[in-house]
């Protein structure tokens, strides 16, 4: 309602007051007329003196503020996760290539060892008639790698059950490796038929050489049973 609407309004409810005041016997310049002619136009004019629209002003702006705030605090809370987020990225990565280069580090030097071993003279060991599995075996504990020394012996029970003189009667492998032909031993040792260490330090040698490590050679195995 417009101001102009909310005086006439005013003006037309103190003209029927008046009236009606005539009706009831009070006279026209008596101190009722005077005061009821007095109230209703302040009354009317404070109405009319509301600017139309201010509440919805107000509230307008109430709702903007509370915007804001919770703009402002969504903001500070995005870029809180984003930079929780971050940290964690960044300490799974930095931890990831620690492992790696640990990895790393522990291949290059199982490998190193794995050549040295390979270079190791067989006549270090007494030469005897015959040999015992627990003496063989106690042979490549010494000559293989601890950390390749699993998967060799993998390779030997596989092949030999660590039987030094075995020979495959189909292709005529030979020793505890299954050597093809068992005369490449020899650039390991003239003793290769019945010296189990010539026998080893070949055998050590050839995987490393062809298949980077004897855990390599295993995996080889593993998924073709020849190696």
């Amino acid at each position: 309602m417009s101001p102009i609407s909310v005086r006439g309004l005013a003006v037309a409810s103190a003209t029927a007051v008046t009236a009606v005041g005539s009706v009831v016997g009070i006279a026209p310049g008596s101190a009722a007329q005077n005061d009821d002619a007095e109230a209703t136009p302040a009354d009317a004019t404070l109405l009319a003196d509301i600017p139309t629209g201010h509440q919805a002003q107000v509230q307008t702006a109430s709702l903007t503020q509370q915007a804001d705030v919770q703009a402002i605090a969504a903001d500070a809370n995005a870029r809180k996760n984003a930079e929780e987020s971050a940290r964690k990225t960044a300490a799974k990565s930095a931890s990831e290539k620690k492992q790696a280069a640990q990895q790393a580090a522990k291949e290059a030097k199982e490998r190193a060892e794995a050549k040295t071993a390979a270079s190791r003279d067989a006549s270090g060991f007494p030469v005897q008639s015959s040999y015992t599995v627990a003496q063989i075996k106690a042979m490549a504990a010494q000559m293989v790698p601890s950390g390749q020394l699993q998967c060799f012996s993998n390779i030997v029970n596989h092949e030999s059950s660590w039987n030094y003189r075995a020979v495959n009667a189909s292709t005529g492998a030979y020793g505890l490796v299954q050597s093809l032909p068992g005369s490449k031993m020899s650039s390991a040792g003239a003793d290769w038929r019945t010296n189990p260490a010539t026998q080893i330090k070949w055998g050590l040698s050839y995987m490393n050489s062809t298949y980077d490590s004897p855990c390599g050679a295993w995996s080889f195995w593993l998924a073709n049973h020849w190696y």
